[in-house]
């Protein structure tokens, strides 16, 4: 009984972390830093880092069809950092960094999209705005 217990609860949290990462509440990442403070949001991402290598991967959902302008603004003291827009099946449609920081796309409305951020040893912060 009690492992039966155990695996419905199992399957109700891995449920529920879909469903959230699915609607862009959760974060997928892999990194090694110092400091790392990411902060999405419904209009622009906000990072702070100190010595972070590595990489964050979320869902967003865009509400209206249209072009989207994108903006990526690095205040790096060392490393860089690279924003890439990845469609529902994560092909990569835009990808923004130091030497390319805008880019506009068109975008429908209501259709998963994914923001993956690549760090390599970055120190300060950076800011993603659309």
């Amino acid at each position: 009984m009690l492992i039966l217990i155990f695996l419905t609860s199992a399957v109700l949290t891995g449920t529920l972390f879909y469903l959230l990462y699915r609607q862009g509440f959760a974060v997928t990442k892999s990194i090694a830093a110092v400091l790392f403070v990411f902060r999405p949001g419904k209009q622009a991402d906000r990072v702070s880092l100190d010595s972070c290598t590595g990489w964050v991967r979320h869902a967003s959902r865009f509400r209206q069809n249209g072009t989207y302008a994108f903006y990526l603004d690095c205040r790096l003291s060392k490393g860089n950092a690279e924003v890439a827009l990845l469609d529902h099946e994560k092909r990569e449609l835009l990808r923004l960094n130091e030497g390319r920081p805008a880019g506009k796309i068109e975008l429908k409305g209501n259709t998963q999209y994914y923001l993956r951020w690549d760090f390599k040893n970055a120190t300060g912060q950076c800011e993603l705005r659309w």
